[in-house]
């Protein structure tokens, strides 16, 4: 079953934008700022709070680089010109850390005196493992300077426990996930419940040191047992928050809601919207079976 989804997820890849298109829709607000706008209205009336991102990535020119910076500041005023209970996810790469960490640093630097000026929260989005490193020491001179900016672990990586502790003095807010990026075995785990059992070892970390968790992930498994870390230390609610991505999992998200916790739904917009839905088809495989049955009938 494995090597079909691996074939599938290949063939969605080769497959025209256009038709990737019609089933990755469910999953991006859509191409404007108005969109993303829209979806985190009608979110926030359900009590649902979302972090917004611009989605692109691996620019190679300072020009790009800046022009994502002045996508996020654009997200920033319109958040706080209509009033939305939303933040703002980046990734490093769309900033220009390929191109110059200092360079990076400074746009990042800009977006978060933004942020600050208006009361408001900057994610730093983790990417593949080659980035792991610039990321979190990126975050580190950011945090040094500014309280309102967080970032992302993921629980495949072997290395994140680790990581975790190291940070633990910064009273880092985490969001944790399980990972998407495909990775080589030697440094992430491929089990399904190596990974599981890794986040959890994470999350309780966190829990037991005080930081405050952003618990990403739909896995009705890891929810379950993350509330009851929560009951079994005391976490109040005012200390983590259940993230999910736009377009998964709203059942899970519609009980937890329900149940007063705090809800926070990741919508991504923007034009370059198909690398984000093919690791949405890697992560899924069973949608791009779906999507495979649809072309040819045979369903």
């Amino acid at each position: 079953m494995k090597l079909l989804n691996n074939a599938i997820v290949t063939f969605v890849k080769i497959l025209p934008k256009s038709v990737v298109h019609l089933f990755a829709k469910k999953y991006i607000a859509g191409e404007t700022l108005e969109d993303a706008i829209r979806v985190t209205k009608e979110l926030n009336d359900e009590g649902i709070y979302t972090t917004i991102d611009v989605l692109g990535e691996d620019v190679n020119t300072k020009k790009d680089s800046e022009e994502a910076k002045n996508n996020c500041l654009a997200v920033l005023d319109a958040i706080n010109k209509n009033k939305l209970r939303a933040n703002l996810s980046l990734k490093p790469t769309q900033l220009g850390i390929l191109i110059d960490r200092y360079l990076c640093f400074l746009q990042v630097s800009e977006i978060l005196d933004k942020a600050s000026d208006i009361n408001n929260f900057i994610r730093i989005d983790m990417e593949d493992s080659s980035l792991t490193d610039d990321t979190l020491e990126l975050y580190t001179r950011l945090r040094s300077k500014y309280t309102n900016v967080g970032v992302v672990v993921q629980a495949y990586l072997k290395r994140t426990y680790e990581d975790v502790i190291k940070q633990k003095a910064n009273e880092t807010n985490f969001r944790l996930c399980k990972g998407i990026y495909v990775e080589p075995e030697e440094i992430a785990f491929k089990d399904p419940q190596q990974i599981r059992d890794n986040y959890l070892k994470v999350l309780e970390f966190l829990f037991k040191n005080g930081n405050y968790v952003g618990i990403a992930t739909h896995d009705e498994y890891l929810v379950k047992r993350a509330c009851e870390l929560i009951k079994q230390y005391g976490v109040s609610k005012s200390r983590f928050e259940f993230q999910m991505l736009y377009g998964v999992g709203e059942e899970l998200r519609k009980k937890l809601n329900a149940q007063g916790f705090l809800i926070r739904v990741y919508v991504p917009f923007g034009k370059h919207w198909y690398n984000y839905s093919v690791r949405r088809l890697q992560e899924n495989p069973q949608l791009a079976w779906y999507i495979t049955k649809s072309i040819f009938s045979l369903s």
